[in-house]
This record gives C-alpha cells, sequence and structure tokens, in this order.
C-alpha cells in the first residue's frame, strides 16, 4: 500500500494540529477517510470547503475514489483562502 504525506494548510492545520502527516492508503478518498478517523470535529468540517493538489496536480471534480496516490507522494489540503 502507497505511504506519502498529507500537507495542511492555513485552517486546515490549525484544525489537525500539525503541518503534515503520513498517509498510508491507495486512494485519496482512502487517505482522507483515515485523517477524519485521526481527527474528528473542526477538521472534518473544514476537509468539507478544502480543495487537493495530489503531486502537484490538482484534484478538482473527480470522485476521490478515482485518484490513486503513489508510493512517496503528497497530498495538499487547501482550504478556501481570503483574497486568493
Amino acid at each position: 500500500m502507497p505511504a506519502g504525506t498529507i500537507r495542511y494548510w492555513a485552517a486546515a492545520k490549525a484544525a489537525a494540529g500539525t503541518a503534515e502527516e503520513p498517509y498510508t492508503a491507495e486512494t485519496l478518498a482512502e487517505a482522507l477517510d483515515a485523517v477524519r478517523e485521526r481527527h474528528s470535529g473542526e477538521l472534518t468540517r473544514v476537509l468539507q470547503r478544502c480543495s487537493f493538489l495530489v503531486d502537484g496536480e490538482p484534484v478538482g471534480g473527480r470522485s476521490h475514489e478515482t485518484v490513486r496516490l503513489a508510493e512517496g507522494g503528497t497530498v495538499e489540503v487547501l482550504p478556501p483562502f481570503a483574497g486568493g
């Protein structure tokens, strides 16, 4: 199973209480399910408003179940930014 890093930005970082943590998951959906299990509460609410980059590529409207994660990959969790 691929392992990599999830990086949190802005409100997601504050809600997670960390800037980054490891993932072990085949898909973005699996990785986010594990995040929700570890960080119930505010981070779960923040994730509903976030966009995601996987290895530098925007996920956009793709189903998270179809977004495959790579060994050594990076998932960026990007909440809406003011003034952006």
